[in-house]
Formats: structure tokens, C-alpha cells, sequence
């Protein structure tokens, strides 16, 4: 008898749903039942991306012929925006299914603030109030009883993490944090526009969204939530030329610790996490190190200006990022081990 949960990928044509079904496709729970890509809609999935040609994997349809009653979960790799809507009639379907969300449609509890951010209102008020921010080493219990998942964006996911325990423990001043973030071109998705083509970004490096981009009130939310104060960050993004990867440079102002303090209570908070790593003192993260995984590695450096430190997270930004933490949380909330499917070591060189 087949008791492996089937599974349905919204948006399987992006390179996040890619990477869910890359993950889903050797899960040993898990069976991919549906795959939905509107504009691809009747090609098969190697057709879109060539590296699939051994995976035995439905056709491609449009999200509007699946029969979501069928299913046991949802891995949703839409853009902002179109999910809402879409979410709301699967849930219609079938009130039972589990939803990942790797978009930002459900990320921001404040509908007022995703208004501002977004330039438009929330298109399922009903469902904001049930959707479980999918932050797994923070919100644990709760991701483990929900139905909705919103999942972080990749960069809070590299910043949470190594300000969060911070923030809490009270050892920085949490108005003033100031954000070095760069990200691979995969980043910024699949679909064509300018500043992604090679001769554009291949050897080059350039902020992008400075003082504006989404993610922005994303990492206030939950840094503030830690703090249990109104926080506004200084973060800047950057595309780096190369397909993968991402690299989160934060600067601290220090309240009465040292950067060995902060070092020590990175430690504390992950010494049972299976995916976070501080590094020792001394030891620099490297995108390398955590690339095509769902590792992360966070480091502790003193600054030479007086009372400040330095804090450097890196993860993959489709893995850890997007799909691998979306199947950390669907581990979760099916009672399965929460490592299953995810114990790739880092590809590297």
C-alpha cells in the first residue's frame, strides 16, 4: 500500500519550485502528483529544465485542471501577488491540504503594511490570520500544527537567523543594524529582463531596490517581534554574479557584550539545530560551503571601532532560502523526521 503524502508544485516552471521538485523527487514520503506552470502548460518537465531527464514526473498544467481534493500538500513558487487568490480556491477545494508558501503573499501580519509594500491590498484577509510565518528554528510548534506556511524570503532567512538570538538576548542595539546582503542572479527569478542577462551582471556587481526592497519590513517584523520593540533596519541587496548563493554582511552596535558574547549566544541558540552552524572564532563563511544545501553558517568578527561587531550569515538562497525550508516545514507538519530529504552535503567546488 502507498501511504507516501502526493504532492502538488504551484509554479513548478521558477527555479524555486525546481528546487522543490529536485528535493521532493528523492524524499522517501513524499510522491510529485501535480506540477502546474500556466505558460508551459503540456510540456513535460524536462522541457523546461533539461537536468529533470531522469525524474519520471507529470506534464505540466494549468493550476486550474488540478484536482486539489487529491492532494496532501502544496508547494506554491508563484509570484507575489497572483498567489493569494490562488491559495484561497485550493483551500476551497480541499480545506485539509497543507500549503507551503514561498512567496511573500502571507509573510507580513500587518495587511496595512503589505498594502504599502506591495501596492495593493491583501487578497485573502480571511487566511492572513492563519498563516504561520515559516521561520522552522524559531516557530517550530507552531509550523508543526498549521495549514498555511508562509515560508521567509531568502535574505530575512540569512538575517534572521543570525540576528534574531541576538535581538532577544538583548546584546545589540537593535536601531542599529545596518544590512550588507548579495544574492546569486536566481534571486531575482527565472523571468527575462535586462540586468540579469550574462553581459549585463556576469562581471559585475550592483545594489539593486536601495532603500526599498520587500524584504525590508519582512526582517523589521520579526526582528522587532525578538525585541519586543518597532525596529526599522539599514539594508541594501546586491546582485552577485553567480547563479546561487547568498551572503549577509551585518553590522552591530554592541550593548554591553563582546563580539565572543554574541559568538557564544549564536551557540547556545542552534546547539541543537541540525542545519545552523556557528563557526568558530577565527573562521570566515563562505558561499561555498553551504551551496546547493540547506546549511547555514553564521560568524562572529570583533570591529575595530569600539562596541561594534560584525555578523556574516550564508545560505543558499533556493535551499535554506526557499524550497529546502519549505520541506523542513512540510516535515513538520506531516511528523516526519524534519531533516528528511535534506541531508545533501554542500556541493563544492
Amino acid at each position: 500500500m502507498n501511504t507516501k503524502k502526493k504532492i502538488g508544485i504551484l509554479g513548478a516552471s521558477g527555479y524555486t519550485g525546481a528546487d522543490a521538485v529536485r528535493l521532493l523527487a528523492r524524499h522517501p514520503n513524499v510522491e510529485i502528483a501535480a506540477l502546474t506552470a500556466n505558460t508551459h502548460a503540456g510540456k513535460a518537465m524536462e522541457e523546461v529544465f533539461p537536468h529533470f531527464f531522469m525524474l519520471d514526473l507529470p506534464r505540466l498544467v494549468e493550476w486550474e485542471k488540478v484536482d486539489w481534493s487529491k492532494l496532501d500538500a502544496v508547494f506554491c513558487g508563484l509570484p507575489h501577488g497572483t498567489t493569494q487568490e490562488i491559495i484561497a480556491a485550493v483551500l476551497a477545494a480541499n480545506p485539509a491540504i497543507k500549503i507551503l508558501d514561498m512567496s511573500a503573499d502571507f509573510r507580513l501580519r500587518d495587511m496595512g503594511v503589505y498594502a504599502q509594500w506591495y501596492g495593493h491590498e491583501h487578497r485573502a484577509p480571511n487566511l492572513q490570520g492563519e498563516a504561520v510565518y515559516g521561520l522552522t528554528e524559531f516557530y517550530r510548534e507552531q509550523i508543526t500544527a498549521a495549514r498555511l506556511v508562509a515560508c521567509p524570503g531568502c535574505y530575512p532567512t540569512a538575517v534572521l537567523l543570525a540576528m534574531v538570538p541576538l535581538a532577544r538576548a538583548k546584546l545589540i542595539d537593535v536601531d542599529d543594524i545596518v544590512i550588507d546582503a548579495k544574492s546569486g542572479i536566481t534571486g531575482a527569478g527565472r523571468g527575462l529582463k535586462q540586468n540579469t542577462l550574462f553581459s549585463e551582471a556576469g562581471e559585475g556587481l550592483s545594489a539593486y531596490s536601495v532603500g526599498t526592497h520587500r524584504h525590508s519590513p519582512e526582517i523589521e517584523q520579526e526582528i522587532g517581534v525578538a525585541a519586543g520593540a518597532n525596529v526599522t533596519v539599514n539594508f541594501t541587496p546586491h546582485l552577485i554574479p553567480m547563479s546561487r548563493g547568498e551572503y549577509c554582511t551585518c553590522y552591530v552596535k554592541l550593548r554591553g557584550a563582546s563580539a565572543d558574547d554574541l559568538r557564544a549566544a549564536l551557540t547556545d541558540a542552534y546547539k541543537d539545530e541540525p542545519f545552523v552552524h556557528v563557526a568558530k572564532k577565527g573562521v570566515i563563511p563562505q558561499t561555498q560551503n553551504v551551496r546547493g544545501s540547506n546549511y547555514v553558517q553564521i560568524a562572529v568578527i570583533a570591529d575595530r571601532i569600539k562596541n561594534r561587531a560584525i555578523v556574516i550569515s550564508t545560505i543558499d538562497n533556493l535551499v535554506k532560502g526557499s524550497a529546502g525550508q519549505a520541506v523542513q516545514n512540510m516535515n513538520l507538519m506531516f511528523g516526519f523526521a524534519e531533516t528528511t530529504g535534506l541531508e545533501q552535503i554542500a556541493l563544492f567546488p
